[in-house]
């Protein structure tokens, strides 16, 4: 789950004016599954999609939002109050700031991968830049290459690749 997920559960008792909230009302869902823990849909929007945590999937029955104390914080109360826009008829506004990840960063996680690929697959720093598209590498003496910016960008590559596969990756669900 990450941090833009509106966690939604039953109201407690006394809350007589809170609502049922029927996703499909809300527009097209591009993904609706239900699971032992309760159902996961994703809401499209112009705007950046809704992803929400129905806890208590049962159809009619009132729901309040549960917002966990913890570092994502502010970024649940953001997406939040886009939901709740959402629900009331208005424009729902851009999504957190952070999320989705940025061209940049897609990028760079793309040379992560395909970097990382190689390398388990035996390549060595010098052959992974030629295939990145830096052919200057192949033509660098030995001494050259042990120095040159092309070998510590892709050392960089792997090392974080290598990161975000042995459990940094949770760190791509989290808003910087």
């Amino acid at each position: 789950m990450t941090a833009v997920t509106v966690i939604l559960d039953a109201a407690p008792e006394g809350f007589d004016s809170a609502s049922p909230v029927d996703p499909r009302t809300l527009g097209a869902l591009l993904a609706d599954l239900a699971g032992i823990d309760g159902r996961h849909v994703i809401i499209a929007d112009a705007a950046g999609e809704h992803r929400l945590w129905l806890r208590e999937p049962s159809p009619g029955r009132p729901l309040a939002a549960i917002v966990p104390l913890d570092k994502d914080f502010i970024t649940r109360i953001a997406s939040l109050l886009r939901f709740h826009r959402r629900l009331l008829g208005r424009a729902a506004g851009p999504l957190p700031r952070g999320w989705p990840l940025t061209a940049y960063r897609l990028a760079r996680l793309d040379l992560m991968l395909r970097a990382l690929d190689l390398r388990d697959g035996g390549a060595t720093y010098r052959q992974i830049a030629v295939e990145l598209g830096r052919e200057e590498a192949a033509q660098l003496p030995a001494i050259e290459w042990k120095v040159s910016a092309t070998r510590s960008f892709v050392v960089r590559l792997v090392r974080d690749a290598k990161a975000l596969a042995g459990g940094d990756y949770r760190k791509l669900l989290r808003i910087r």
